[in-house]
């Protein structure tokens, strides 16, 4: 909840979609642009943060961010401790450990033939999920590519749809490739290692704005030092518990940005094919340059 609001009053200040991305590059400029059970339960959660990436298109952002998070937030703290409950009530401490799948397990135990149902609703979950992750999870790549931190290409929108096509299409081909190699575990846990990572130097940010801008509207101030301390805490307490060299990996990986910054944001050494591939999936893609649409 306090991550949520912290974002809720970036989202309200900087009026612009694009999420971590757009806040780090508008607070620190353009470079800086628990315990792995606990990485298993926080992504149950994840999510809070989507309509952060698409503020631009929000009505009144500095009404509906607030309002949305403190409708949504309790809402689905709620369902989820009611199912737990349910899960609880109906099933001993042995058969929710043993269990594989618990919420199949609680429906073959309680609806009986009709256990079907719980299979469809988890699918129809995971869909929304889905279209929800989609739907704001490019929004980052169109507007770094926007800002000039990525190709031109993604930074286009369809002209008859308005979406931002080309940056969908490259989350959805990188998201295909990242689930290849590892299992949903590994997959989820240096997710989330990334993800507090990025979530922490924003809330940063926040805290220097506070400091840069003390006349614009806030939260109270406790909120991001809290979300600060959690994220540091998530971050170090699974390289200290359990050290893998997969999170050295992961760091590595994230500093690789670097190397290509330099070059090509910083000194705009692109290929001298850009231009002719960017004009010729333009085409293919149907897509043109859109406009800042900033309240």
């Amino acid at each position: 909840m306090f991550a949520a609001l912290s974002y809720a009053e970036l989202g309200t200040i900087i009026k612009e979609s694009g999420g971590e991305y757009i806040y780090l590059l508008r607070n620190f400029g353009s470079f800086p642009a628990f315990l792995l059970a606990f990485y298993q339960g926080l992504w149950s959660y994840d999510g809070w943060n989507n309509l952060n990436y698409v503020t631009e298109e929000l009505k009144k952002p500095e009404v509906t961010l607030p309002r949305a998070v403190m409708i949504a937030i309790p809402l689905v703290t709620s369902l989820y401790l009611l199912v737990n409950v349910s899960y609880f009530a109906a099933m001993t401490p042995a058969e929710l450990l043993s269990s594989g799948a618990v919420a199949v397990s609680w429906g073959n135990k309680v609806l009986g033939s009709w256990a079907w149902l719980i299979s469809l609703a988890v699918a129809i979950s995971t869909f929304g999920s889905a279209n929800g992750t989609f739907f704001s999870g490019g929004r980052m790549c169109y507007i770094a590519a926007r800002e000039g931190h990525m190709p031109d290409i993604l930074s286009m929108a369809h002209v008859q749809c308005f979406t931002p096509s080309p940056a969908l299409i490259f989350t959805s081909a990188m998201s295909l490739l990242m689930i290849i190699p590892g299992n949903f575990s590994s997959i989820v846990n240096f997710f989330s290692f990334i993800a507090w990572i990025f979530y922490g130097t924003t809330i940063a940010g926040l805290l220097y704005l506070k400091i840069k801008k003390p006349e614009l509207p806030r939260v109270p101030i406790f909120m991001p030092i809290i979300m600060l301390i959690a994220s540091v805490y998530l971050v170090l307490a699974p390289i200290i518990d359990q050290p893998q060299i997969e999170f050295f990996y992961v760091i590595l990986f994230i500093l690789s940005g670097v190397i290509v910054y330099f070059p090509l944001v910083h000194f705009k050494c692109y290929p001298r094919f850009l231009p002719w591939v960017t004009l010729h999936l333009q085409l293919l893609l149907e897509v043109a340059p859109a406009a800042k649409n900033v309240n």
